[in-house]
């Protein structure tokens, strides 16, 4: 789910579970390279994880508020607080890492 500035409250901070953030570009070649690992993150979580992207030129104050100064950035939230950060392109089992127990 592409989510903009308007919907971040609801879907993220306000969300009473694990959400995974995918902080990305439409120009950025790790991104895409990411991309697939994170639609099969999506479907093998389903309803146990909220998975959402945030283009980070669409919304440049959230990325901001986060500390995202390089992409791709995955944060984890859980109930709303941030709870892990990846940086960079990482394997599938790092993020399933992140998520798990949580």
């Amino acid at each position: 789910m592409n989510i903009n500035s308007d919907q971040f409250q609801k879907e993220v901070l306000e969300y009473q579970g694990v959400v995974l953030a995918d902080f990305w570009a439409t120009w950025c070649g790790p991104c895409q390279m990411l991309s697939p690992t994170i639609e099969e993150i999506e479907k093998e979580t389903v309803g146990k994880v909220k998975v959402v992207k945030i283009d980070v030129d669409s919304c440049p104050e959230i990325a901001s508020t986060y500390n995202v100064n390089s992409i791709p950035t995955v944060i984890i939230f859980n109930h709303g607080q941030v709870v892990s950060t990846i940086i960079g392109l990482r394997s599938k089992q790092d993020y399933l890492a992140a998520i798990s127990g949580l």
